[in-house]
């Protein structure tokens, strides 16, 4: 056999092990083995790749994958769990960059036959990598607060961006009839550079979930098309095996919210209510009455079984040790904790789990919304921890309510209901809570960290 058919086959073997990799990461408990399994494929990939004869320069490439690699440690080893969504969004962006990177170089080489299927791949390249890296960019800022996350809108906007999407669509097509034409592939970067920060800017950050997705499904979208125009199979295969699970790991996001995926793009859903804000802050509806840690820990030692919803605050208040300390006591006095998670808490797809797995969690004790939501009415008491929109029972009832019909963690159903929650300001849809008034729920105000690291305390005593 020759060099290219080892080669191929090369390319083959890291295909299964992408497969077989991705069917790992459909349960936490086989998740690292799926990360690792998928890790190696891809190392075979590159030393294949490495082996190709139309590598000509190995010096350069061993500078950057040494450089890549120092990086990539780094990041590793610093990077907290907590800021695992601005990584994920900003690895998102760095890929569809690379992409848009390697169809320009392609291009200056200027033997691309206009027409022909490289022609397209580069325009292709071009558009969905400029793309993803400047939205990518947008919504590492919206994680990391460099810029508000609620959602920045204009009149006119969606008009705007149609237009801009036409011209990007119309340059696609000059370029891959005519790749030669530098001013035409020129404007189309600008405009998809432009798109990408158009398209975000609108995007609450409760839809950062659906983002990240979509965007990740983009940069293997970009990387297929690189593929092309590279001639290199592995960069086809393992690109459109991350375009396609990030385009249906999106419609589950989206189904999870009973939204559409364009409601989620165009909708600039959560944009603040300043109605519900001045009810936050002014008393336009019924008051409640705050607890201490104390009085729910007086309530926790007279249970038998708890539920932990956690939420967005629990991630920004680095809380998750703290909550796997308070389920070791909780269980040490017999009472059965478990905990329910639901498919777009968090900023990312599975920042839950994701977070309880770095505090040590049992993956046996983290349980999917459908099937812990009939237990809730046998629940003696259901901890919600710095959630907000998705235990709200508005969005079963309420028609008018920006929610309705989203699946809810049924948290009301329990015998008592016990938030955690800073203040009573509303969540990221911008909508009040009537959880919060319920004749069942106790609000125990403060820090999740420092509360629940107080109810521990005061389990001790009680």
């Amino acid at each position: 056999m020759t060099a290219t058919t080892y080669v191929q086959l090369a390319y083959l073997v890291a295909a299964v092990l992408f497969v077989v990799g991705l069917k790992n990461l459909s349960s936490a408990r086989t998740a690292p083995r799926g990360n690792r399994l998928a890790a190696v494929g891809m190392l075979i990939a590159i030393v294949a790749t490495l082996l190709s004869k139309g590598v000509v320069n190995y010096p350069m490439i061993l500078g950057g994958v040494a450089v890549g690699s120092a990086i990539g440690v780094v990041l590793a080893l610093r990077i907290q769990m907590t800021a695992m969504p601005q990584m994920v969004a900003l690895l998102n962006g760095f890929g569809g960059g690379a992409s848009a990177l390697v169809a320009s170089a392609a291009l200056l080489k200027g033997t691309v036959v206009p027409g022909s299927v490289p022609s397209v791949a580069i325009a292709l390249g071009a558009i969905i990598g400029g793309i993803t890296f400047t939205g990518s960019l947008i919504a590492f800022a919206k994680l990391q607060e460099l810029m508000r996350g609620q959602p920045l809108v204009y009149p006119g906007q969606q008009f705007v961006n149609g237009i801009m999407g036409l011209g990007a669509i119309a340059l696609c097509v000059m370029v891959s009839i005519q790749p030669t034409g530098l001013e035409a592939y020129a404007g189309l970067v600008a405009l998809a550079l432009i798109l990408g920060v158009t398209l975000v800017i609108p995007i609450g950050g409760a839809d950062m979930p659906v983002v990240i997705s979509l965007l990740n499904s983009y940069s293997g979208l970009a990387a297929c098309a690189t593929g092309f125009v590279l001639g290199n199979s592995g960069l086809v295969i393992s690109g459109s095996l991350v375009g396609a699970s990030g385009l249906i790991l999106t419609k589950i996001m989206c189904d999870a919210m009973n939204r559409p995926l364009t409601n989620v793009l165009f909708g600039a859903f959560g944009a603040v209510d300043q109605t519900a804000i001045a009810a936050a802050a002014g008393g336009e509806r019924p008051t409640v009455k705050a607890y201490t840690p104390d009085d729910a820990a007086i309530v926790f030692s007279s249970a038998s079984t708890a539920i932990v919803v956690p939420g967005y605050g629990m991630a920004v208040a680095q809380a998750q040790h703290a909550v796997r300390e308070l389920m070791d006591a909780l269980e040490a006095r017999g009472v059965k904790t478990r905990f329910a998670i639901h498919p777009v808490a968090g900023r990312m797809p599975g920042h839950m789990n994701v977070l309880l797995a770095e505090a040590n969690v049992p993956y046996d004790k983290l349980v999917e919304m459908d099937h812990i939501n009939p237990e809730f009415p046998e629940t003696d008491v259901a901890l919600v921890l710095g959630a907000n929109d998705v235990v709200n029972p508005d969005a079963r009832s309420a028609k008018d309510s920006p929610i309705y019909g989203m699946p809810i963690l049924n948290v009301d159903h329990a015998r008592q209901v016990m938030v955690i929650k800073r203040s009573m300001n509303p969540g990221f849809a911008g909508i009040d809570n009537p959880l919060f008034y319920l004749d069942n729920t106790m609000m125990v105000f403060g820090d999740a960290k420092k509360t629940v690291l107080g109810i521990v305390e005061a389990l001790k005593e009680v």
